[in-house]
């Protein structure tokens, strides 16, 4: 698991910022409230340790990391806000350290991207998207255990409802020209991502209910 306190100070440190503890442990305990399943601990540190790997293609690396932290630091599974309120606790925070407005802008457009509402605006938006769903190019057992985890996050939601809506959102994804539009991170997971997408489409298809 990455180690999150040395992370959080060196993402604030690119940004000329202080890391403040307070804001690291009130997000560390968003992620591990216990009624997440997938949205926890362990996307943020996904996500994190892929920001490493490619943050050579970011054109500002630090904005791209924090804006990974904040981007889920809401979630409540039947709310249509998420992201609006994760963009602001990071206006917040990054107001708060005394953030140039435009670092404080992007941050928040990088967050608002992860809405996954047409395309992303610029290039760091594409790699912050592209970051968070890697997980759909994951390796087949890691991604049945993220279709369970997203399952157990609707829980409330009859089963057949919850595959007739699933299987939407997938096919979304999979009749999508390009999953993913930045070129490095197409190569690495597009053809994977089609692959579990075109499986989980049909587990969820209405002659496996």
């Amino acid at each position: 698991m990455i180690d999150f306190v040395q992370r959080w100070t060196a993402d604030w440190a690119r940004l000329g910022l202080h890391a403040d503890a307070a804001w690291r442990d009130r997000l560390l305990a968003s992620y591990a409230e216990p009624g997440r399943h997938y949205y926890t601990l362990q996307h943020l540190a996904e996500c994190l340790e892929l920001c490493a790997q490619v943050e050579h293609l970011a054109a500002h690396p630090g904005e791209v990391a924090l804006a990974l932290w904040f981007h889920d630091a809401v979630y409540v599974p039947t709310a249509r806000d998420n992201e609006a309120r994760s963009a602001q606790w990071a206006r917040e925070a990054l107001r708060a350290a005394g953030a140039d407005p435009a670092v404080v802008a992007r941050v928040e457009t990088l967050i608002m991207a992860t809405c996954h509402h047409g395309a992303p605006p610029d290039g760091d938006a594409h790699l912050v998207v592209d970051i968070d769903l890697a997980i759909l190019g994951a390796a087949p057992a890691r991604f049945a255990k993220y279709d369970q985890q997203v399952r157990a996050e609707y829980a409330a939601v009859p089963l057949d409802v919850y595959r007739q809506k699933r299987r939407a959102v997938l096919l979304s994804f999979l009749n999508r020209p390009a999953l993913y539009t930045t070129p490095a991170l197409h190569a690495r997971f597009d053809r994977q991502a089609r692959l579990n997408l075109r499986h989980a489409v049909a587990s969820s298809s209405p002659d496996a209910l």
